[in-house]
């Protein structure tokens, strides 16, 4: 997938991208200081950086919607899938986004479910379409 031409944006453009990502930045990152953070082996470490929790604030979860939303449709993409626990409310965010219906939602698992009907990747996804993973 090409990647976009940045001087494609208008100043405006950028500076709104510039303002989203230091919100996201802001309530994403956790000190040391706030609560005890660890790292896989449960060392302690010095931060870290949830996008999780400020996915889940009604405003940013537009916000980030309707930025990824334009984003795909510039790229003629329309189905987005996400992998892992944090990247679900990124999917629905694009699917949240008014004239949403253009866009395809799924969710990839860690490994395929053992009954029901036993899939992998969860959703209407048509794999001869291409398809964003968001992780």
């Amino acid at each position: 997938m090409p990647s976009m031409d940045r001087s494609a944006l208008s100043s405006s453009a950028r500076a709104e991208l510039v303002e989203l990502g230091r919100k996201l930045y802001d309530r994403a990152l956790i000190r040391r200081e706030d609560e005890l953070i660890t790292d896989p082996r449960g060392q302690p470490i010095g931060w870290l950086l949830d996008t999780r929790m400020p996915m889940l604030d009604g405003e940013l979860f537009q916000e980030v919607g309707e930025v990824l939303a334009d984003r795909l449709r510039d790229r003629d993409v329309h189905q987005v899938v996400g992998y892992g626990f944090g990247a679900y409310p990124l999917v629905c965010s694009v699917l949240s986004v008014p004239d949403s219906d253009a866009f395809k939602g799924g969710l990839v698992r860690d490994e395929r479910k053992e009954h029901g009907r036993r899939r992998l990747v969860e959703g209407p996804i048509d794999p001869s379409e291409p398809v964003v993973l968001l992780d």
